[in-house]
């Protein structure tokens, strides 16, 4: 049967007609979902900072020795420095240039006045305190430095170092527009003004004496941890009773979260200077922390230290 053009043109045109009718009785894709965003993790900048003053520890331990620090001074290199001693001792005689915030919650109030664009040299009695200043401000932000031995061990032992000392006393700089994480300039403002606040004397500045501590560890106290933080050949050689071991270095804060969160840590070391800084950075990552005074003694800081004591040591 043959089919005209006329009728062939309009089967063509009826078709069409109902492919566009069918076609748009179809409903139209919806648009793909954008994907959903990832929950904002929050940063905890003070366990970040803590935790990095152990995993970044320089090869000098955030100290200097009292001889070179000393040469220093008398080269004239134009150094800040920091006496946290207390303005009596202060006044009688200290290291040339430098500046006076006794040790306690007026650290705190200096945040905000201590230079952040050059090393802090700091000193205290016999590096101990100054071991926790250090920490405390190396967390804050600041480039610190612990002079080894502090004042009475350290720079009064250097020959010819009266050369090096004067009595003026010195002004602190003017506030410098310091930056800081609010969140870490609070927890080591708290950490400052926190030492105004312990009653007990067993465990002021942070620290306990060796007399203190053996007596807990006598009693066998059930609320103490004792941490010793020398080298795993010296604690095999000899430790406080009950101690634990995690050598000073770095890497050391990977074993940080063995530690117990419901005991007072007593953190010991050589002499105490050590144990003064990892004290600070446990402190700040929550643990109850103190350092033992003294460490555990040698011939440098006698009669300080538990051997030095005479206390049992045991293998």
């Amino acid at each position: 049967m043959k089919i005209s053009v006329k009728a062939l043109v309009l089967l063509l045109a009826l078709t069409a007609l109902f492919g566009f009718i069918a076609c748009s009785g179809k409903e139209e894709a919806a648009p793909a979902a954008a994907p959903a965003e990832a929950p904002a993790v929050e940063v905890n900048y003070v366990e970040e900072a803590a935790l990095a003053y152990f995993a970044e520890l320089p090869a000098d331990n955030n100290m200097i020795a009292q001889d070179a620090f000393i040469e220093k001074i008398k080269a004239g290199e134009d150094l800040f420095v920091l006496d946290i001693r207390q303005p009596d001792v202060y006044a009688e005689s200290h290291v040339k240039g430098a500046v006076n915030v006794p040790w306690g919650p007026a650290l705190a109030d200096a945040l905000d006045v201590l230079p952040m664009d050059e090393t802090i040299y700091v000193y205290c009695y016999t590096g101990q305190t100054a071991g926790q200043a250090v920490a405390a401000l190396k967390v804050a932000g600041f480039d610190t430095k612990s002079i080894r031995f502090g004042w009475n061990l350290g720079i009064s032992k250097v020959e010819g170092y009266e050369a090096a000392t004067e009595k003026t006393l010195n002004a602190l700089p003017e506030p410098a527009g310091n930056y800081f994480d609010a969140g870490v300039k609070e927890a080591v403002a708290a950490y400052f003004k926190g030492l105004a606040e312990i009653a007990d004397p067993v465990w002021k500045n942070y620290k306990i004496s060796e007399a203190d501590a053996k007596k807990l560890i006598d009693e066998g106290s059930s609320d103490i941890y004792v941490l010793s933080i020398r080298s795993a050949a010296h604690y095999a050689e000899g430790h406080v009773p009950t101690a634990a071991n995690i050598p000073w270095g770095k890497g050391m804060q990977e074993y940080f979260e063995t530690l117990p969160t419901d005991k007072k840590i007593i953190v010991y070391c050589y002499t105490g200077q050590t144990a003064g800084q990892t004290t600070a950075v446990l402190r700040l990552l929550g643990y109850d922390a103190y350092s033992m005074n003294g460490g555990m003694g040698t011939p440098a800081n006698a009669p300080s230290g538990w051997i030095n004591k005479g206390y049992e040591v045991v293998k």
